[in-house]
């Protein structure tokens, strides 16, 4: 059994879900990828995007989600989270490759 690259919750899984009635993001996969920038110097992005031939593709909870190849090599065994509370809402990567992050939680090195 291969192992997968990364993992969803299910709070996040449920959330991709109600993203995905936007008619923009109908019929795509929500790419999680990896740029340089942020005051950790890596930094998370997440849009609705069309599969590309080289993407990682994990399907799971009935949502997919792509990673380009750069990408998965800084988010091997990472999981995604959708959190909602007092503290704001929005998705979470725990990422064990990590050696720190900002106090945002959007970025790391």
């Amino acid at each position: 059994m291969v192992a997968r690259v990364i993992t969803l919750t299910e709070n996040a899984a449920k959330h991709i879900k109600t993203l995905l009635v936007d008619p923009g993001a109908q019929g795509k996969a929500l790419r999680v990828y990896i740029e340089t920038g942020g005051c950790s110097g890596m930094e998370y992005g997440m849009a609705f995007d069309d599969k590309k031939p080289d993407d990682e593709v994990i399907a799971q909870d009935g949502v997919e989600v792509v990673i380009n190849p750069m990408s998965m090599n800084f988010l091997k065994g990472s999981e995604i989270d959708y959190q909602d509370g007092l503290q704001g809402s929005g998705f979470k990567i725990k990422n064990p490759n990590a050696h720190s992050s900002c106090g945002c939680g959007r970025s790391f090195n």
